[in-house]
C-alpha cells in the first residue's frame, strides 16, 4: 500500500512539471512571435518616415503585415496616443482606456536645436498567454521605439507629455 501512495505523489509531481514546462514553452512561443512582430513595426515606420495613411502608407503596410502573419491578439493602449481598431482600415484613431486596439503608436517630440521637426516612435503590440486546455489567461503588451526622425513625413499629432 505505501508503494502505491509513493508512486502516485511521484506521478503528480511529473504531471506538474510537464505543465509548467509546457507553459514555459507556450509563453516564450508567443512572446517571440510578438516581439518579432514589434521589430517589423518598428522598421517600416522607420523606412517610410513616420506614420502615414493613404494607399501606400507605413499604416497600409502595418495592416497588411498583420493581416498576412495572422496578428489578431487586441489591447488597450496605455500611453497616450494612436491605435488600430481594424486592419482594414488605413487609418488610426486616439487611443482611450476603454477600447481594444490591434496596436497602439505615439509620436514623441526629439527636436533639438539643429532639428526643429525631429520625432520618435513608441509602439505596442500585444500577445496572449494561453494554455492549450486552459485557453487565454493573460495578455501582455511588447513595447519598443524608433530611432529619431528628422522631419518626419505623417499624418499624426505629437501627443502630449
Amino acid at each position: 500500500m505505501r508503494q502505491a501512495i509513493g508512486s502516485t505523489w511521484i506521478l503528480q509531481l511529473v504531471i506538474v512539471f510537464i505543465l509548467i514546462f509546457v507553459a514555459f514553452l507556450a509563453l516564450s512561443i508567443n512572446y517571440t512571435k510578438a516581439y518579432k512582430i514589434k521589430n517589423e513595426l518598428l522598421s517600416i515606420i522607420e523606412k517610410y518616415e513616420g506614420v502615414n495613411s493613404g494607399e501606400n502608407g507605413s499604416i497600409s503596410i502595418i495592416n497588411n503585415y498583420l493581416k498576412y502573419n495572422s496578428y489578431g491578439t487586441k489591447g488597450t493602449c496605455e500611453n497616450e496616443g494612436f491605435g488600430a481598431t481594424s486592419l482594414d482600415s488605413n487609418t488610426l484613431v486616439e487611443a482611450d482606456e476603454k477600447t481594444k486596439y490591434y496596436y497602439c503608436v505615439k509620436k514623441v517630440n526629439t527636436s533639438n536645436l539643429t532639428f526643429e521637426d525631429r520625432a520618435s516612435y513608441e509602439i505596442e503590440t500585444f500577445f496572449k498567454f494561453n494554455l492549450p486546455l486552459l485557453g487565454d489567461i493573460f495578455t501582455f503588451r511588447v513595447t519598443g521605439k524608433t530611432i529619431d526622425i528628422n522631419w518626419p513625413d505623417d499624418d499624426i499629432h505629437y501627443s502630449v507629455d
